[in-house]
């Protein structure tokens, strides 16, 4: 018996890679609310500094790339952070997940203004089946959702301290991001989405809002 041709033969990701990519973008929020707690917002900032730039090191190494969402809170964490320690003003911080959640909002109906929903390109993998229309729709929810991220991080950030702010960015904001995301899967089954692969949570997580 020969062995069959190697486009035959499945292939697939690290079992663990859903699970890293998880940690990786939570990972580094969860390290500044913990430091900030022990040591002030300051040094929690350097630590989310340190802690994100490492995400990106680990992730390059161990899946050997790094997701759009994760480059650009990398790049805005290392900014804004710099600017908090030379200010020793929290409100630097504070402004980068409302500077995100535009971007991607902005990014995404500019690509359905051109037709072309962008989650399509992001993470066809994630969805296999899914037609034309539910990206189109998928990439819609996820714009309005990300403005009202925005929207929602302004309006904690303008109204609450800072150690509520952070406390809610953490724990409440990172449930709201999941049960949206959860809230999206009938939909994308009425519209051809395969329920019988497994949705990879790697992909699935990247369409999260980033953390920090």
């Amino acid at each position: 018996m020969t062995d069959p041709p190697p486009s035959s033969v499945p292939t697939s990701k690290p079992a663990h890679s859903g699970t890293l990519s998880l940690a990786l973008d939570f990972g580094p929020l969860l390290v500044f609310f913990v430091a900030y707690k022990m040591l002030g917002v300051i040094m929690g900032t350097a630590a989310f500094m340190a802690a994100i730039a490492l995400a990106v090191i680990v992730s390059i190494w161990k899946l050997g790339r790094v997701s759009p969402m994760l480059w650009l809170s990398a790049v805005l964490v290392l900014f804004f952070g710099s600017l908090t320690i030379y200010f020793h003003d929290e409100r630097f911080i504070q402004i980068k997940p409302t500077i995100i959640y535009s971007f991607f909002a902005l990014m995404l109906f500019a690509g359905l203004l051109r037709g072309k929903p962008l989650l399509k390109y992001l993470l066809q993998a994630a969805y296999d089946g899914l037609s034309e229309e539910g990206w189109k729709k998928l990439s819609r929810n996820w714009a309005f959702f990300f403005v009202f991220m925005a929207a929602l991080n302004e309006a904690m950030r303008a109204t609450l301290s800072f150690d509520t702010w952070l406390s809610l960015k953490v724990w409440g904001v990172t449930a709201i991001s999941f049960i949206f995301a959860a809230s999206n899967i009938p939909m994308l089954m009425r519209h051809g989405m395969n329920i019988g692969e497994k949705v990879d949570s790697d992909e699935v997580g990247g369409t999260a809002p980033p953390q920090g």
